[in-house]
């Protein structure tokens, strides 16, 4: 059985950004029944009878193509690297599948004869884009190959590769293959939206700063002075919402005596991010606009307040979001820099919302929409969530120079997460942008 099923595939060693000529001389090749693309630069090895596995997989489900959990090994320590399955939203150029994907042939050919436009780094992301069209990308949850690791960073610092200035060539072909597969799909929404009336209801703050924390002692008083020290031309307070600390954060708050500081002290019941922000914006001293500042992070200038509230007024919109720059606890620069998030454009931005895996920061709200939609009541991707759902109807507008300081430390939440975490949190997001998908093809047909 071996030999007859080994006869039937064909591995090709390719780059994870390859181009549409290197993938048609691949699918010219691909004469056997499965095919093979292995897109790491480092040494593959098999289990024993691992690629039969395999194709005996894709043979019962009729899969287009198949993929697995692997090992990885870091020199001498090898390590369990489960990978998740592969949703409808599960938009990201950047999808871990692993180093293995086994196509069948004939969906792969299918999709290269579909290619009518030539990219130098796309390629491989427009393949597995169309094979999902036509067939069921499926994930194996079975440990069948070792493929030596070669990027060992942690979590917190690839958070940031899909936004550096260097890979932007990189994304606009990302961004142009995934645009063209929501048309395909009928998930593309035109520059159409929704009329905003930000005179609507009464409130006595034009804007309230928004600080969710929980054990936060260390940074807590860095954020709460930042946006004290906010200079406008209107009235504005500051909320922050306390999740039940237990490091002296609590204590840090309470020294502040400024009657423009909102404290909200949470019951013990699970509230997470989203459920600390729906606190905040239902307090009846809540602003008409309620602007993102993170426990950790602390404002650019004094100015930020104002001119998020001159961008809405000016863009006339129901949300903004600013941009920010990367520094370490003391507020010393660091790479990539800048992130202002280019990729975002009017014509096509909420589109390439669902590829990219956040909009940016920091965010302003117009309260009276978030308070009809809400946050999901989660720690991770609540932001994005609601994010996603505006931008399906509204507008959102963008400030490009930075407004906050981003500051990476050891007790960011997403500096150093185990694998099963970090798998964890990408599926949630890509329910989040399947969610999104099946709402967006909903409203097109209607």
């Amino acid at each position: 059985m071996g030999k007859a099923v080994a006869a039937t595939i064909r591995t090709f060693n390719v780059p994870p950004r390859m181009s549409t000529r290197q993938l048609r001389e691949i699918a010219a090749l691909a004469d056997t029944e499965y095919t093979i693309l292995y897109t790491k630069p480092t040494e593959l090895r098999w289990l024993q009878f691992a690629r039969e596995r395999m194709a005996q997989v894709a043979g019962y489900t009729g899969a287009a193509m198949v993929y697995s959990d692997h090992f990885n090994v870091v020199g001498s320590e090898v390590t369990e690297a489960p990978v998740i399955d592969c949703q409808k939203g599960a938009l990201r150029d950047d999808f871990d599948f692993g180093g293995v994907q086994m196509y069948l042939s004939s969906a792969l050919k299918e999709a290269v004869s579909r290619m009518d436009v030539e990219y130098r780094y796309a390629a491989l992301y427009d393949l597995r884009l169309k094979v999902s069209q036509k067939g069921e990308l499926v994930h194996i949850g079975e440990y069948l190959y070792y493929e030596v690791e070669s990027d060992t960073r942690k979590t917190g610092e690839r958070l940031f590769d899909y936004v550096d200035p260097r890979n932007r060539e990189v994304q606009i072909e990302m961004e142009a293959a995934c645009t063209r597969h929501l048309k395909d799909i009928g998930a593309w929404l035109a520059p159409e939206f929704k009329p905003v009336d930000l005179s609507e209801g009464e409130f006595a703050f034009e804007a309230s700063v928004v600080i969710p924390c929980r054990n936060r002692v260390r940074t807590i008083g860095d954020a709460i002075r930042s946006a004290l020290d906010q200079k406008t031309n209107f009235p504005y307070n500051v909320i922050v919402v306390d999740d039940n600390s237990t490091d002296g954060t609590v204590d840090v708050i309470r020294s502040f005596d400024d009657p423009r500081l909102v404290y909200i002290a949470q019951d013990p019941t699970y509230h997470a991010i989203g459920g600390n922000w729906n606190a905040a914006l239902h307090h009846p001293l809540c602003g008409r606009f309620a602007l993102q500042l993170d426990s950790d992070d602390v404002y650019s200038g004094p100015d930020t307040v104002q001119r998020f509230v001159d961008a809405f007024r000016a863009q006339n919109c129901a949300m903004v979001i600013g941009s920010y720059q990367l520094t370490d606890i003391d507020m010393n620069p660091l790479p990539p820099g800048i992130i202002d998030h280019k990729e975002w454009t009017d014509d096509n931005g909420r589109n390439n919302a669902l590829r990219i895996n956040g909009l940016g920061a920091p965010r302003g709200f117009w309260t009276p929409l978030a308070r009809e939609l809400n946050f999901p009541i989660t720690k991770y991707g609540e932001d994005y969530a609601l994010s996603l759902r505006i931008c399906r109807e509204y507008r959102i507008g963008r400030i490009w120079e930075v407004m906050y300081n981003c500051r990476r430390w050891d007790n960011n939440s997403d500096a150093a997460l185990s694998r099963q975490k970090e798998n964890a949190n990408n599926f949630y997001k890509d329910s989040i942008r399947t969610w999104e998908l099946q709402a967006r093809i909903r409203k097109n047909k209607d």
